[in-house]
């Protein structure tokens, strides 16, 4: 982790014009948190730290990927903690591949594609107990081919698979997730379609 690391991802998350309400509030507090706390982008801080999140669509933008994650007992989204790490979306682009096994995911834009504050309930891990506590998210917008083998990251998710955007939020077993996280996305990248002049 470097100083100049946070100091450029702290400029980045200022730039960045939230979607709505719930992100301005999130993006208020990832920017304090960033800038107060310590250990930020380390496990280590085990009230909040820095994660990062992909949303990956197929070329032609009528599919998303999903992995059915082991301890949400839930399709979700593919993603990380940033372990170091404040390159987020380098972190993005590698849990991506390392969970769903995809060899070409690739950003769609550089910019970030969302921000989002979660709540992460007391679990176990590896044989130890994770206390309660926030993952500081940003998410990245992404695209790899439907046609290439996926396959599971058994550690961590059951299967992984394509969905419709639709189908992806519908897949969810968490209510909060679908409302606010999956149904967001999609409407950005509803949005991003129209902006690049891509059919819709």
């Amino acid at each position: 982790m470097t100083v100049e690391g946070q100091l450029r991802l702290i400029e980045e998350i200022e730039k960045y014009e939230p979607f709505n309400e719930m992100e301005e509030r999130d993006k208020e507090l990832i920017l304090r948190a960033l800038r107060r706390e310590e250990n930020v982008f380390s496990r280590e801080n085990s009230l909040c730290h820095m994660t990062a999140s992909a949303w990956i669509s197929s070329p032609d933008r009528t599919k998303v990927l999903m992995a059915y994650h082991n301890i949400y007992d839930s399709w979700s989204w593919l993603g990380g903690h940033a372990d170091g790490d404040t390159d987020l979306l380098r972190v993005a682009l590698k849990e991506a591949e390392e969970e769903s096994g995809l060899s070409k995911v690739k950003p769609l834009m550089q910019d970030i594609f969302s921000l989002e504050v979660l709540t992460v309930d007391g679990h176990m891990k590896k044989g130890k107990y994770v206390s309660s506590h926030l993952h500081l998210n940003v998410t990245y917008l992404l695209e790899a081919d439907d046609r290439e083998m996926v396959r599971a990251k058994e550690d961590e998710n059951r299967g992984v698979r394509w969905f419709s955007p639709e189908d992806a939020v519908a897949a969810s077993s968490e209510p909060w997730f679908r409302e606010h996280i999956y149904s967001k996305l999609n409407e950005k990248l509803y949005a991003y379609r129209a902006l690049t002049g891509e059919p819709l």
